[in-house]
This record gives structure tokens, C-alpha cells and sequence, in this order.
């Protein structure tokens, strides 16, 4: 090949590797790291990322290929963001073109341009220019030295925020912002869900007369190229988003924040399984810019990375304004039977609520009319065909649903076996809503949840008429639990808290404590006291009475030491291989065989558990199992995963089944 260039080019298969090309004729521009290329590839074309320059391949003369096109002028990722993707490739040991073709938007993974600057380009602003829309609030202490410890650091340093409900901390990042704005630098924002980006949205615009672009995955592929294009640009000089707009480029970056960063959502379930809290710290430390963490429960490696000193922890403990931490309740429901799901003394507290003009939110995470439909006769369940899970009543549509696959059909008249009647069994947010309808008819009252809000833009025009007061009973799932801003709630009620309690996976405890306080947090902000009302069979539980008694803070310091005790995360580092097939054998004789060959190069300091079936075995009509590799330290697994995955794909067995590598899942049970 003597001195001859060749192509690195990144391409969407699911190979661990790069593809070696020779560059395409004529390209009339400099070959350079981050340009996209159209190649050959099979027996059609497709487009890459070129990742690198070399001069020698070892693929034989005879079959190394020539690229047909240069699709740039110019790289279209800075630098920053071609570390950025390796890294992941590496870490999550997934395939890198893969990897890359989860962070750009469709559009570009098609060849097309990027919108042109001079479509989007608006005039610069000057420091000077970059002034309030509206009047910020005076700032607590705790928030003005959070800010000012913030916007004192020159390059990386991790913050976490870690804030009880109401207490500010969006306008603690909206003052950092303000900052980097007067240096002419951007900021990149990060929200959990879409349904918390309006909002957030509304709250920046008011605040900073300048171009915002906004990334989810409800855009539109043209208006996500425009905004992803403008946050290239420096044109946006504020970006928020979902998990996927941690791979935005940024042109002038100087700051990263990631709200609610406790929140599942970051984490991408299938796919690509990245987490974009985990990838923000990666990407602040290669900008050399603060990153802010912020959240009323941080997740516990999170609070032990502040423990250790590596995050510097930055508390609000205070409510902003004049508003206190609301009153809980526990309301003992072997004591008080509930009817519909409701007692007595939460439909009291409720009446007595309303009566002073107050909103009461109820929290049920459990949608539909109710989770279960069984035979009086026979006792028999109405299941789903293709799932090890029950069928979910939604009466309203006269359909029973499962809420795993997705299968649904009508609702049986009778008994499948034995033609008796069928029972609706449980409560759901549907059934939730009728019960309160009837209690107080006179109310009007919004549900929150996937079923009411699946149309464009319904959960904004719910909300707004919550924020203006129009509706006073709100009833929703974990949807309501995010970061929204409830000024006229004083009540809150949980219907059943006891969800939670007995869950089988080690983050199970931390998951409950963590919706605990983030729905009792919506009551009682502004200058309204709040209350809390939990009904539950399990009063003296030690988890609720130490939430209810000292705090999230107290829970965190236990569940760390069980934690640490169990030798569970952060304590240390896990990877889950999963398969799936149509028969079960065909899953555990490839998990086998996995295990089999993860024991025979078994480093010190790491175990195989395993393999078992999935907490579901039967979802989609697929048989589901896994297996568990668990070190002491991340460096021990890192070194041995990138061979085994290596030898996994050269397993007979794996040809049979669908099978991935799952690093630091976020669900194990």
C-alpha cells in the first residue's frame, strides 16, 4: 500500500469496527477527521463518518474499496464531539457507526446538507445586549452562593446541585446562563422528558432575548436539522433537550446542566444503551466547562461522588420565597378500607383543600381503568397471549391493553374458560378519575397521563389550565412527578405508595424515595402551606418513616451503607448481557455458553451471575434471559468486556438469538 491514504469511516452495522475505504476521486477538498463520506457497502451505498486517517490497511488490495463521495467542505463534528463518540463506542461497547448514527439527525445520516448559516444567522449580540426580559427574583443565600461558586470556575469542574423541591434551582442555572451569555458563550440544558421542555423553554425565552434551539425526539426531521444546526452554528446561543442533545455541537460551549439528573429517562433502555447524565460529565471535563447536576434527590452515585469529593456539592435547603416544606400524613388503609381506591380521610383532607381554594394533586402510577380483569368463577386472569403479564382494563375505549408489547383487544363479555363474570380489579387513573368525579362533581378536574396527552400538544393545554386555576383536582401518573411547578397545590395525595416497597431490584428502595419526594413536593409552594396524605397497608415500613421522619438525605446516607455493605453500585461496576429468541432453550444455551466462557479468562475481582431468566421471561412472544458481570472496580470490567464481547460474536449459539451488552444498566430484575 507503501504511502497510500486510507479511509477510517464509521458505518451503521452492527460491527464493533471501523471500515477501511480508499478515498474517492477527485474530492477537491482536504480529507479531514468528522466529514462525512458515501461509500460502497454490501451490495448498495451508505453514509459514514470519517474517523481517521492511515497509511497502511490490512485489508487486501484486492478488496479494499473505494469511497464515492466527500459530503463536506468542512468537518461537520468538532473534535470534542469525535472523542465524545469513540469513547461511548468503547465504553458501551457498542458498534461505533451505530453509535454515530444515534447522534445526528436523520437528515444528515441520509447525506442531505446542514442548513446554511446565512439561513439562520442573526445579528450577534453584544455582553452588553444580553439583558433580562423579565425581572429575576431576589435570590436566597443558598442559591446566590451556589451561583457565585458556579460562575467562579474556569474550566471543568461537576456541581451538584442538590436542591429540596421549590427551592430555585432552575433560576440558579438560569444565573449561570446569564453569565455565560456576557462571555458570548452557550449552554446546553438537559430534561429528562418532553413534556417538561415547554416549560423550561417558556421560563428561558422570558428571560433571554436571544436564539434558543430546542432538541427532542417530537420534532419534526427538519426542524431538528435547523436546531441541531444552529447550536453548531453559535447561532443558538442556548440549547435544551432531551437525552439525545448531549451530542449536540456546540461552537462556543461554556456550560452543561442536567436537570432532575436522578431521572431513569437519561438512560437509553435499547439501542445504543448510553446515559446522557454519565456521557455530560465526560463531555464537561473534554470542553473544560462546569457541568451542574441538579436535582431534590440526587441518585446515590451521585451523592457518593459528592462525598468523595469529586462532585462539590452545592445545597439549597430552603424553599424559596416564604413557603415551607409541606406536613405528611400516613393514612393506614387497614384501618380505613378504601372504596375506589379512596378513604375516608383522604377524601376529607381533599373536601377541606377545596373548600379554601386550594388545588389537590392525586398521584396514582398506574394508568387505565384498572390493572387486572379475573373470573368470579374460576378465578382465571385475562392475560396477554404474547407476554408473561396481565391485560389492563381501559374502560373508556372498551379495550383490554398490555402495556408491555402493546397488543389490545375488546373486552371479553365473559369468562374465556368457564363464561362466568369477569371483575375489574385494582384502580387505575381512569377509574381514579370517575371516583373523584362523583365525590365532586362540581370540580373540574384534569387527569395527566400517556393515555390523555398522546395527541401533539394536550399535556400543554392541560396544564395551562391547571396554572390558571381552571381546574382544581389534578390526577396523573409519574408524569407530574418531573420538575413541574404547581404554585396552587396545597394537597397531595398518594393512593398507593406501597408500589414500591417490595421491589426486587437493588435501585427499587432508591426509585420510591425518590417519586416520594418528588410528589410531595408539589404541595404547598409559594406562600401556601402544604400537606401530603400517603395511603398505605405498611405504616411502620422503615423506608417511609425514615422518609417521612428525616429526609431523603437520611435515606441516601442508609441505602448507601446497604449499598456498600451488598457490594452493589457505586460500590461496583456492572454489565448485563441479555438475549432473547422465540424458544427458551435457544436463550439459556447461548447465555451458557457466555458464562461458560466469561469463567474460563475471569480477571480477579469479577463475578458471573447468572444466567436467569428475565423479571418478564415471555414479553412479545420472545423468551428473555440474562447475565450478570459484576466487578470491584469500572477499570476490571473495562479491560475484560471488549474481548469478550469479541469472542461472544464468534459463538455459534449467538447466530439464533438477539443478544447485547448492557454496561451500567439502570434496571437489573
Amino acid at each position: 500500500m507503501g504511502s497510500r491514504q486510507i479511509l477510517e469511516v464509521a458505518v451503521a452495522a452492527p460491527l464493533m469496527g471501523l471500515f477501511d475505504y480508499l478515498p474517492p476521486p477527485d474530492t477537491g477538498v482536504g480529507l479531514r477527521p468528522g466529514m462525512r463520506v458515501r461509500v460502497p457497502f454490501g451490495k448498495g451505498t451508505r453514509v459514514g463518518l470519517l474517523m481517521g486517517l492511515k497509511a497502511t490497511s490490512t485489508v487486501p488490495d484486492g478488496k479494499l474499496r473505494q469511497a464515492l463521495a466527500v459530503l463536506d467542505a468542512e468537518p461537520l463534528l468538532p473534535d470534542d464531539l469525535q472523542r465524545l463518540m469513540s469513547w461511548a463506542s468503547a465504553y458501551y461497547q457498542h458498534p461505533p457507526g451505530e453509535v454515530i448514527a444515534a447522534a445526528l439527525p436523520k437528515a444528515l445520516r441520509e447525506g442531505r446538507e446542514p442548513t446554511r448559516r446565512r439561513q439562520l444567522k442573526t445579528p450577534p449580540l453584544a455582553a452588553a445586549e444580553v439583558v433580562s426580559a423579565d425581572v429575576p427574583p431576589v435570590l436566597t443565600a443558598d442559591q446566590a452562593r451556589a451561583g457565585a461558586a458556579i460562575n467562579a470556575t474556569a474550566g471543568f469542574r461537576c456541581f451538584l446541585l442538590d436542591g429540596v423541591t421549590g427551592s430555585g434551582k432552575t433560576e440558579v442555572y438560569l444565573r449561570c446562563v446569564q453569565e455565560r451569555l456576557n462571555a458570548g458563550q452557550q449552554s446546553l440544558v438537559l430534561v429528562p422528558e418532553i413534556g417538561l421542555t415547554p416549560q423550561l423553554v417558556e421560563r428561558f425565552r422570558r428571560r433571554f432575548p436571544v436564539p434558543l434551539a430546542v432538541l427532542h425526539s417530537g420534532l419534526a426531521d427538519g426542524e431538528r436539522l435547523r436546531a441541531w444546526t444552529a447550536a453548531r452554528d453559535g447561532t443558538a446561543r442556548i440549547v435544551i433537550g432531551t437525552r439525545s442533545a448531549i451530542f449536540t455541537p456546540l461552537r462556543h460551549p461554556g456550560l452543561l446542566v442536567v436537570d432532575e439528573e436522578h431521572d431513569a429517562s437519561y438512560k437509553q433502555q435499547d439501542g445504543f444503551r448510553y446515559s446522557a447524565r454519565d456521557l455530560a460529565v465526560w463531555r464537561a471535563r473534554e470542553l473544560g466547562v462546569p457541568l451542574v447536576l441538579g436535582s431534590a434527590t440526587p441518585a446515590l452515585e451521585s451523592v457518593e461522588n459528592a462525598q468523595s469529593g469529586r462532585y462539590e456539592r452545592l445545597v439549597l435547603a430552603e424553599r424559596a420565597g416564604s413557603a415551607g416544606q409541606p406536613t405528611a400524613h400516613l393514612i393506614d388503609m387497614r384501618t380505613h378500607q378504601p372504596r375506589d381506591g379512596l378513604t375516608q380521610p383522604l377524601l376529607a383532607a381533599i373536601r377541606r383543600h377545596l373548600a379554601a381554594d386550594g388545588q389537590v394533586l392525586i398521584f396514582l402510577n398506574r394508568r387505565g381503568y384498572a390493572p387486572t380483569l379475573v373470573c368470579i368463577g374460576c378465578g382465571t386472569v385475562i392475560s396477554c397471549t404474547r407476554c408473561d403479564a396481565r391485560m389492563v382494563l381501559h374502560q373508556q375505549r372498551g379495550r383490554v391493553t398490555c402495556h408491555h408489547c402493546g397488543s389490545e383487544r375488546a373486552v371479553p363479555e365473559d369468562c374465556p374458560a368457564c363464561h362466568a363474570d369477569l371483575r375489574a380489579v385494582g384502580q387505575g387513573t381512569e377509574r381514579l378519575e370517575q371516583a373523584l368525579a362523583r365525590e365532586f362533581p362540581d370540580q373540574v378536574m384534569e387527569r395527566i397521563d400517556r393515555d390523555t396527552t398522546r395527541r401533539r400538544g394536550e399535556i400543554e393545554r392541560r396544564l395551562e389550565r391547571v396554572h390558571s386555576l381552571e381546574a382544581r383536582l389534578l390526577l396523573g401518573t409519574q408524569m407530574l412527578t418531573k420538575g413541574h411547578d404547581f404554585p396552587g397545590v396545597t394537597l397531595v395525595g398518594i393512593v398507593d405508595v406501597d408500589q414500591g416497597l417490595f421491589g426486587t431490584d437493588f435501585r427499587s428502595a432508591e426509585r420510591l424515595a425518590q417519586t416520594f419526594i418528588q410528589v410531595a413536593g408539589r404541595a404547598g409552594r409559594a406562600d401556601r402551606p402544604g400537606e401530603v396524605y400517603l395511603q398505605t397497608l405498611f405504616p411502620d415500613h422503615p423506608l417511609l418513616r425514615v422518609l417521612l421522619a428525616d429526609g431523603y438525605g437520611a435515606f441516601a446516607t442508609m441505602a448507601l451503607a446497604e449499598r456498600q455493605q451488598a457490594g452493589w453500585p457505586p460500590w461496583s461496576s456492572l454489565a448485563l448481557v441479555r438475549a432473547e429468541a422465540t424458544e427458551r432453550p435457544l436463550v439459556f444455551s447461548f447465555l451458557e455458553a457466555a458464562a461458560a466462557l466469561a469463567r474460563t479468562a475471569l480477571p480477579p475481582g469479577l463475578r458471573v451471575l447468572g444466567p436467569a431468566p428475565a423479571p418478564m421471561e415471555r414479553r412479545s412472544g420472545r423468551y428473555r434471559g440474562q447475565l450478570l458481570l459484576q466487578a470491584d472496580a469500572r477499570r476490571v470490567l473495562q479491560r475484560f468486556l471488549p474481548d469478550f464481547r469479541a469472542a461472544l460474536s464468534a459463538l455459534p449459539a449467538q447466530r439464533r438469538v438477539r443478544w447485547s451488552v448492557d454496561v451500567d444498566p439502570s434496571e437489573l430484575f
